[in-house]
């Protein structure tokens, strides 16, 4: 069986939680003897090649990008073939110019959406596109959703909750670095001996301002990890709230990454808007054995993260709040460790990319089965 996945980004180009779950999507499904591509746009020049692991990598030339939507006249033509070639088409959403190019190439072959979020931010754009995004929705076989949670707070989800199932991300353990001793002793070093953790983009829904004011409050230290997005933003409020509290190490290696994760005391996950559907970096956490901190937005945030089992929740935009929790779990190291060891077990037990890769080899196979889905309403 071959499946195409088709997304506006991949390594080397994009690092995110969307990439790495196609991923290890990709890699998993391999093993049920399924053979995955994977389309994208690029700045570089057209091309294809094999990734370190078991699966083909493609892509075309991006020309232009409007609204974070990437364009490319390159890519219709190279999805069209590859298309021929697949049993079942995988796309990603949200991405309007995906839509697109599936009418375009006139695809009529069984098709998986991985509904990985909400759009959120381009509210008045989001008008203009929603005849095209429903037309292009009504016409999956099957949706897929992250979380539960998700399901029932998307408003866009709630028209298709005949078609819609759950699977969940998954991450494999075997993928991520074994740092060194020395990796360790570096960052020992120049950390304090503990700390609260954030690994992600530097992104306007992930709160991060919020956790600047929570800081201020507490005192505590807050190792911040990542860059782009509003980080010259965040920087500027660190410097008027004067806090030495807080360390900004910008973009690290995923050595480094996974020492922090090692050494860290909690990971704190302040995302405010339903932009964030289900957070990676949180399952790293948990698959690191770490209690974490996040805020309840109504997606998969607190289906990774159960709160007084596997760490805390509290409401969104509310710094007195993540103070408030900082302090608990810094306060109780026993309770910490506790809650650290339940993420770890809801890891293995649900979160693990062999999970996710067996329910999604079991659609695929269901999708060629005759007449097991219908695409219609």
């Amino acid at each position: 069986m071959k499946v195409l996945h088709f997304y506006k980004t991949y390594y080397p180009d994009g690092y995110g939680g969307i990439q790495q779950v196609i991923y290890q999507l990709a890699e998993g499904t391999a093993e049920h003897g399924i053979h995955s591509d994977v389309l994208f746009l690029s700045q570089s020049e057209e091309r294809s090649y094999v990734t370190s692991g078991q699966h083909r990598v493609h892509s075309s030339r991006l020309n232009f990008e409007v609204a974070s939507t990437g364009f490319s006249w390159e890519v219709i033509s190279r999805f069209r073939k590859l298309a021929s070639e697949a049993d079942i088409i995988h796309y990603h959403f949200p991405w309007p110019f995906m839509d697109v190019v599936h009418f375009l190439a006139g695809i009529k072959k069984p098709i998986v959406v991985s509904y990985h979020s909400d759009i959120v931010k381009q509210k008045y754009l989001l008008q203009l596109y929603k005849p095209l995004m429903h037309l292009f929705l009504r016409q999956a076989n099957v949706i897929v959703a992250a979380s539960p949670a998700y399901i029932q707070h998307s408003p866009v989800l709630k028209h298709y909750k005949n078609k819609t199932r759950v699977i969940t991300y998954g991450l494999d353990e075997s993928t991520y670095p074994k740092p060194e001793a020395s990796a360790l002793e570096k960052w020992r070093s120049q950390l304090p001996e503990k700390f609260f953790l954030f690994v992600g983009a530097l992104r306007y829904y992930k709160g991060l301002h919020f956790l600047l004011l929570a800081a201020a409050q507490t005192g505590l230290p807050v190792v911040i990890v990542g860059s782009g997005g509003v980080e010259a933003e965040l920087h500027e409020q660190a410097g008027q709230l004067g806090l030495n509290n807080v360390i900004f190490t910008g973009a690290l290696a995923d050595t480094d990454k996974v020492v922090l994760l090692q050494l860290c005391t909690a990971f704190v996950f302040p995302s405010y808007l339903p932009s964030e559907a289900f957070g990676i970096s949180l399952l790293e956490a948990a698959m690191y054995g770490k209690p974490m901190i996040s805020c309840e937005i109504g997606t998969g945030t607190t289906f990774i993260n159960i709160h007084e089992e596997t760490g805390l929740a509290v409401g969104p935009a509310d710094p007195t709040a993540l103070a408030q929790a900082m302090v608990r779990l810094w306060s109780a190291p026993e309770q910490c460790k506790q809650m650290g060891n339940k993420a770890r077990v809801r890891f293995e037990q649900q979160f693990t990319s062999a999970v996710m890769a067996k329910s999604y080899a079991g659609l695929y196979k269901s999708l060629l089965a005759p007449k097991k889905y219908s695409g219609a309403d």
